[in-house]
């Protein structure tokens, strides 16, 4: 697959390292030189100096024989003609683009179609980090929560505390500690490493569990491996931005919310358009601001500036000072591994919240969603079953009868509206949504062959 990337940045750097390291040919387009020579010493691909929604520049990145065209600059117009361009000149079969204004997004449906914008799909690294931050607010004791199948199905990523009922058991025990409760652990990390669980696996404390059970189970399969905090009520949010915003108008209506911006202006402008959270015009990291709101009675304080240095500061501050639980928003991948599980309890990349929603559309097989995990070394998927037995290399077969690649788990398979955890004697019916768990994303191109039926295979 051609894939041609637009933008250098951080979200344009990290698709085109994920999508280089499946052997995908990868062109990316930027104007700033410095940044493609550094992407092109790292990986495997071809770069090209440039505007990006201009004609000559596209042509000499090889938009005319590319699958897909992937524009996440910066700026919302160049994203949108360029994607314009492609089908116009070129007639590129896909194309994506990252689209962060209001302006043009409460307009979707009279913009994004082939007589305005031809933009195939959008993404918005905004919308994804509000939604991953409020998905871990609903589970105060989650490092990660993902929605399959409409939200029928979820898989959450949980860090084992001592006084969990299951740590120090075996993994089996489960059954017996919840008999009316079916759930599935999809894989272990323990110092890093993965670890395939087994009925005999016995969970540690301070292990990565990632699980997967009906979103109405969540919680009490949570509590097997740690005692659960308490829900959370009050939310501070420093930063005002475009990211801020959006989790602020979401969550107000469920928690006490306090926003602290430093421009003024801004300030005007949030409090006119929040309608319940209280906006504060200071920094985030004077102490003096912080002690007069009562961080210690803060449940949650969200860094969500566009500064890493400003985030990790603030946080650290509000922390020592009393803050329940601190969360930071990072851009910088090389900061997130440094900085998680100490002081600062969720460390939040953009880039990895944002790649599942380009990831899906990149996948072959019918994937309805994919999502990256654990800075990228990881992916979890959802495929649709077709074909029959003739045809299919997955359905009417049993999960233990599936030749699934090393390190893949089958967790939990969608029957219309039932949810049915996955176990080694299910058997995979046609349509069936299929959740599965790879603990390296390497083995991916492979998961793909076994979701593409065909009629030559026997």
């Amino acid at each position: 697959m051609k894939i041609i990337i637009l933008g250098a940045g951080q979200v344009g750097g990290t698709l085109a390292a994920t999508l280089a390291s499946e052997d995908k040919d990868i062109t990316v387009v930027d104007l700033d030189a410095g940044r493609l020579k550094d992407l092109q010493s790292k990986l495997d691909i071809s770069t090209t100096q440039g505007m990006g929604c201009h004609p000559n520049v596209l042509k000499q990145a090889g938009a005319e024989d590319a699958d897909m065209l992937i524009a996440v600059t910066n700026s919302d117009e160049i994203n949108m003609v360029a994607c314009q361009v492609a089908y116009s000149l070129f007639r590129t079969p896909n194309k994506i683009a990252r689209v962060r204004s209001s302006n043009y997004t409460n307009l979707k449906e009279a913009l994004f179609k082939k007589e305005a914008f031809p933009v195939d799909h959008m993404i918005s690294p905004e919308k994804a980090v509000t939604n991953h931050v409020k998905r871990l607010l609903q589970y105060p004791d989650a490092l990660q929560v993902l929605d399959f199948a409409d939200k029928k199905v979820q898989l959450v990523a949980v860090k084992t505390r001592k006084g969990g009922p299951l740590v120090g058991h075996e993994l089996k025990d489960i059954r017996e500690h919840m008999p009316n409760i079916d759930t599935r652990v999809a894989a272990i990390f323990r110092k890093d490493s993965p670890i395939i669980p087994h009925g005999d696996t016995i969970i540690q404390e301070d292990d990565e569990i990632f699980f997967i059970a009906a979103r109405s189970h969540i919680r009490d399969v949570m509590s097997e491996m740690r005692e659960l905090e308490g829900s959370y009520k009050r939310i501070t949010i420093a930063g005002g931005g475009n990211i801020g915003e959006r989790l602020a108008k979401d969550i107000e209506n469920m928690y006490r919310v306090r926003l602290i911006e430093r421009n003024y202006d801004r300030c005007e402008y949030l409090s006119n358009t929040l309608h319940k959270t209280i906006v504060l015009h200071g920094d985030a990291s004077n102490q003096e601001l912080l002690l007069e709101e009562n961080i210690e009675e803060t449940d949650v304080f969200c860094a969500l500036t566009n500064e890493d240095e400003a985030n990790i500061m603030s946080c650290l501050l509000a922390k020592r000072l009393g803050a329940r639980k601190v969360m930071a928003l990072i851009n910088n991948p090389a900061y997130v591994d440094l900085v998680q599980g100490g002081a600062i309890d969720v460390a939040i990349s953009p880039q990895n919240s944002t790649i599942g929603s380009v990831l899906s559309k990149i996948r072959r097989g019918d994937v309805v969603s994919a999502h990256s995990l654990r800075r990228g070394a990881a992916e979890a998927i959802e495929a649709i079953a077709h074909g029959d037995k003739r045809s299919s290399r997955v359905v009417g077969r049993a999960i233990e009868d599936i030749k699934l690649p090393e390190g893949t788990t089958i967790g939990a398979i969608v029957r219309d509206e039932e949810v049915i955890i996955a176990h080694h004697d299910t058997v995979i019916e046609q349509n069936d949504h299929v959740i599965l768990f790879l603990v390296d994303k390497r083995k991916v191109p492979e998961v793909e062959r076994l979701f593409q039926p065909s009629f030559m295979f026997f």
